[in-house]
């Protein structure tokens, strides 16, 4: 009996013993024992643990909680993303307690190459305190063998992905060991960060919003089409900043590349170049030829997710095809990934200078065709971003929205890339500052001067100068509401004004300072003769619909107290909105006599037959007349127009289950009609409705599908 008892103390013994080591709960069937034999247990466990190195057996990353804090969380799937300038927390479980004679640090690095010189790389201990500036962890709490350990990172930090790893000192022993990965990212919600926007409102449209309008059309038939940026969907902020690691500056230099990803002006250039596939394997491959074998029409894309995601798909080469809308959307969803404020902005009568000389030069021969001579030209539209940040290489006053534009239209330092310009220096005319800024200032403000060139000595002169018809109704969607914002007047001072023509000259003079204003300035030469003595404008005068006749007419009328005897020559082009000619699909030649202070109107039609085989998917047709007075000069006469393609109408018969997906519609119910987009996708804004263009001459009309 003895023997039994001995031996049933030994076991409870083994038992208590192990559970106290393991650190496992002593389960609760077996008996306690009345005496103490236990005691000697926990002071032993407590000697051999103290001489174990530290270790960290288990990280809790509190990935929902840190997530909602740095407004993180709408994006897809679970890894750690934060922002840049905030502290995030996580808990560590060590293999026991920390006690004085350990010393625990941390290591953050982003990049190949990580270096502490080049802020790659930051090492930093574990301190009581928040240390500010730089990289720093700081003790929350220690209970037992759990720590909880709050990071914080500078607001100027690069962005990108990091690894975390904790440095140990314990017991004679040092070690690094890998706890994970987290991906920082800008954070305009912090007023250190050079993306700081401080209006709530404004930073939920240009950061949190994921889906938006594009305008689209010309000056008087402007139409916008939906747009799903869907940065938070699943695998984009991942492709996103693969496109980093794609480009050029990365592949030549990815040490310095990586740490320049702490500003924001840099980031947004290097998104400019490869947004386009020219130079570098970008993302989309730009396409105005009107024919599009091998790829998508661009007109058929409804958003950037399914872009980068093919893009990555097919081994990251150019996805084919897109135009200026799609590039502006693309470039936008990256913008927004990243936690730069960015917004899609559309210029109408968006001049293309080729040669830095503030003016677009245009060409007709005496019959009235245009000529495609030379390289500037006027699109329709065209649709670039702005980005909001500091800008420390130019002063406070440029800092706000900057102008990025990942079309590629002309090189800049070798690339298709343009950008960042200050939307403020553009306004002042401040073209000699860093990025492109003459390009820009030119597609908002540059002169339209029109040349008659005489084939008969292969010789041009100087026709016309227009001032004004450059850079109208610049457009993009309102916050919190599916408006139509005009911030003309943020790009430059209003048409007419003294300011605007003083800001024009003072930016040609610091691009040529011999063609600064003066009396013999050669853009003023014009002014010297004699005023015209007719005008002339084109009047649509039925439907534009595709399939059927065009029909308009010229208006000409006599501004004078005598007779007048008008030769006409006209013709009618299919265009690409970018203004590339197509093909003639008309022409006509008149003479008309006019009596003193006469107007009248003379038809012009054109038929299916004619433009049927030449139309592009812009269904756009430029009309050109050429009006001469005997022993006065040429006045030219031009207007594009736009086809509606035929209306569709679906019924729904029965009823429907679930629910519609929503477009994003104006004030009023829009009625439906066709486009040369999806019709779905696009709707009319009428030709300047009062709403939505106050500025606009154009009579009023309800919105309505494009």
């Amino acid at each position: 009996m003895t023997w039994c008892l001995a031996h049933l103390i030994r076991i409870l013994i083994g038992c208590i013993g192990e559970a106290a080591i393991n650190g496992k709960e002593i389960p609760g069937c077996l008996p306690t024992p009345s005496v103490r034999l236990s005691a000697p247990f926990p002071e032993k466990r407590q000697r051999k643990a103290n001489m174990t190195a530290l270790e960290p057996q288990s990280i809790n990353w509190q990935v929902t909680s840190n997530r909602q804090a740095h407004r993180t969380d709408r994006f897809s799937g679970q890894q750690l993303t934060v922002r840049r300038g905030q502290p995030f927390s996580f808990s560590m479980i060590l293999n026991r307690s920390l006690d004085s004679r350990d010393s625990l640090g941390f290591v953050a690095s982003t990049g190949p190459y990580p270096s502490e010189s080049a802020r790659t790389k930051a090492v930093f201990p574990l301190s009581s305190g928040l240390s500010r500036g730089g990289w720093s962890a700081q003790l929350v709490s220690n209970k037992d063998n759990v720590l909880t350990i709050s990071i914080s990172s500078p607001a100027n930090a690069p962005i990108g992905w990091y690894t975390l790893s904790t440095q140990i000192s314990s017991q004679g022993n040092d070690f690094v060991q890998k706890l994970g990965t987290f991906i920082l990212l800008f954070n305009p919600w912090v007023q250190e960060d050079g993306v700081f926007m401080s209006n709530h409102a404004e930073r939920e449209e240009y950061v949190q919003e994921d889906a938006g309008i594009i305008y689209v059309g010309s000056t008087n038939r402007i139409g916008m089409v939906g747009w799903n940026f869907g940065q938070f969907e699943e695998g984009i902020l991942d492709i996103c900043l693969s496109i980093l690691d794609h480009s050029l500056n990365f592949r030549r230099d990815p040490a310095t590349d990586v740490a320049r990803r702490s500003d924001p002006k840099y980031v947004g250039r290097v998104l400019s170049a490869m947004v386009n596939g020219n130079d570098d394997n970008g993302v989309i491959s730009g396409n105005w030829s009107g024919s599009y074998t091998g790829g998508r029409d661009p007109r058929n894309w409804n958003g950037s997710v399914e872009i980068l995601k093919e893009w990555k798909r097919s081994g990251f080469r150019p996805v084919r095809y897109g135009q200026c809308w799609v590039f502006a959307g693309t470039l936008n969803t990256v913008l927004r990934s990243f936690g730069i404020p960015s917004r899609v902005v559309t210029n109408f009568n968006s001049a293309h200078d080729t040669d830095r000389n503030l003016s677009v030069d245009v060409y007709y021969d005496a019959y009235g065709r245009p000529m495609d001579k030379g390289s500037d030209s006027v699109w329709n539209f065209h649709v670039w971003n702005e980005g909001w940040f500091v800008r420390t290489d130019l002063g406070p006053s440029y800092g706000g929205w900057q102008v990025l534009d990942a079309t590629p239209q002309e090189r800049s330092q070798g690339v298709f890339q343009c950008g960042p310009a200050s939307v403020t220096a553009v306004r002042e005319g401040d073209v000699n500052l860093d990025f492109d800024m003459p390009f820009v200032f030119a597609e908002v403000n540059a002169d339209r001067i029109t040349w008659i060139h005489d084939a008969r000595n292969n010789t041009q002169k100087q026709n016309s100068t227009d001032a004004r018809s450059i850079g109208r109704y610049i457009s993009t969607k309102a916050v919190g509401s599916n408006s139509r914002m005009d911030i003309t007047e943020k790009y430059k001072y209003p048409e007419g004004s003294s300011q605007e023509r003083q800001v024009f000259e003072k930016a040609l003079g610091k691009l040529k300072p011999r063609m600064a204003f003066g009396a013999t300035s050669a853009r003023h030469l014009e002014r010297e003769g004699r005023e015209p003595s007719i005008s002339g404008k084109f009047k649509v005068t039925g439907i534009l619909e595709v399939g059927k006749e065009v029909n308009m007419a010229l208006i000409l009328k006599n501004l004078t107290s005598d007779m007048k005897t008008v030769t006409v020559n006209m013709t009618a082009w299919t265009i690409v909105y970018n203004g590339t000619l197509v093909h003639e699909v008309w022409k006509d030649s008149v003479t008309i006599s006019l009596d003193p202070e006469e107007e009248i109107q003379h038809p012009v039609k054109i038929t299916y037959a004619q433009y049927e085989k030449y139309l592009k998917a812009d269904n756009m047709i430029r009309t050109t007349a050429v009006c001469q007075v005997s022993d006065e000069a040429e006045v030219v006469v031009e207007r594009d127009i736009i086809l509606d393609n035929p209306s569709l109408t679906l019924e729904v018969r029965g009823a429907v289950n679930g629910r519609l997906p929503s477009q994003p519609s104006p004030t009023n119910t829009p009625k439906p009609q066709s486009s040369s987009f999806p019709a779905e996708r696009v709707r009319d804004l009428g030709p300047a409705s009062a709403k939505w263009m106050a500025q606009s001459s154009h009579s009023d009309r309800n919105p309505c599908f494009w």
